[in-house]
């Protein structure tokens, strides 16, 4: 029955004659469902952890959209929260969590094997949604990488430069590489786990990967993530793997060896067309329409989609957004990318 499903076949290798698509944050407040879900669930937090209602808002954009996968619905956060920091949401500013910046706050952390007890509802919101998605659907599971989640527990919050990460990096270098190991070992387990309750594919997100320059991008980007491939193949082979070095420019190339996934995310930060020359011809790539197209549509959303697909049509390609759709997106304008897709 997988082989039948259109993303797995790209993750293998193969070259379709219509690319699948998905879109990051699918599941969102750009659509008045997802909207009415979240105020009966109460707050942000508590939608992530209700497995009935995550799997409905995950299950939404499949039913209004037909998209080739689903991703589940939950938060790059809840890691840090299971290690044991305290993570709230702010409206209108977004996420808060206490710090890690010292030796003692790093120990005082819990162990991995703990982790599960606060997780334990995204699993079962998989295995909701093994059950309940067309039997076309690939199911996505997904976490954040080392590096873009070390920069939230630095910081305490998003930062513009991640500049909290890069001191302590700076003027604490065992506490920093301590930090990363451990995110590394829990993410890991949670997506090992996640894979275990039905998820097909995992993603991994690196949504900072920019801002390491030098030896660094290696160091802090690429190898954490090998590593969780590498820990992930071995226990499960069979599963695919998508990395998403965000802001990798020029970086791109190689990252398929360098990391191990099955397929490399790109953002609008490069065009298709050098993609397909430098990055696809080491595998499947996902990408990469820039994602205000989903606000002002029109000939502009056409065109630019009809690039992609042929900038990308000699190679595996799986069709989606450069970032994830902004909540002031059209939903008209996502049919219309999917029909311009899907149609020519």
């Amino acid at each position: 029955m997988t082989q039948t499903k259109t993303i797995l076949r790209a993750l293998a290798g193969e070259t379709l004659p219509t690319p699948p698509i998905w879109m990051m944050r699918q599941a969102g407040r750009y659509l008045p469902e997802y909207k009415a879900t979240r105020a009966q669930a109460g707050d942000f937090l508590s939608l992530c952890y209700n497995p009935d209602l995550a799997a409905e808002v995950t299950l939404q954009p499949i039913r209004r959209y037909g998209f080739d996968a689903a991703i589940l619905f939950a938060d790059i956060l809840l890691v840090p929260q299971a290690l044991g920091a305290d993570l709230w949401f702010v409206t209108g500013e977004g996420p808060r969590l206490s710090t890690i910046s010292t030796e003692a706050e790093l120990n005082a952390l819990k162990p991995l094997d703990d982790i599960h007890e606060t997780l334990n509802p995204i699993y079962e919101t998989v295995k909701i949604l093994s059950r309940e998605l067309p039997k076309e659907t690939t199911l996505i599971g997904f976490a954040g990488a080392p590096w873009t989640v070390a920069t939230y527990m630095i910081a305490g919050r998003g930062t513009p430069d991640q500049g909290p990460a890069h001191a302590l990096k700076a003027e604490n270098r065992a506490v920093f590489d301590g930090l990363l190991d451990r995110i590394t070992e829990a993410t890991i387990h949670y997506l090992s786990a996640q894979i275990e309750a039905g998820a097909e594919v995992v993603k991994l997100f690196d949504s900072w990967a920019g801002s390491l320059q030098g030896a660094d991008f290696e160091n802090y980007s690429l190898k954490p993530m090998q590593k969780i491939t590498q820990a992930l193949k071995e226990k499960h082979p069979e599963t695919p793997i998508i990395a998403f070095p965000r802001g990798a420019g020029e970086r791109y190339t190689g990252a398929h060896a360098a990391i191990g996934a099955d397929c490399i995310a790109l953002d609008d930060g490069v065009s298709a067309s050098w993609a397909a020359e430098n990055v696809q011809s080491a595998g499947c790539v996902q990408g990469n329409l820039a994602s205000r197209h989903m606000v002002s549509g029109g000939e502009d959303l056409i065109r630019e989609t009809r690039q992609i697909v042929d900038a990308l049509s000699g190679g595996p390609h799986i069709f989606n957004l450069g970032h994830g759709i902004t909540p002031d997106a059209d939903p008209a304008n996502v049919q219309l990318m999917i029909d311009t897709v899907r149609g020519g």
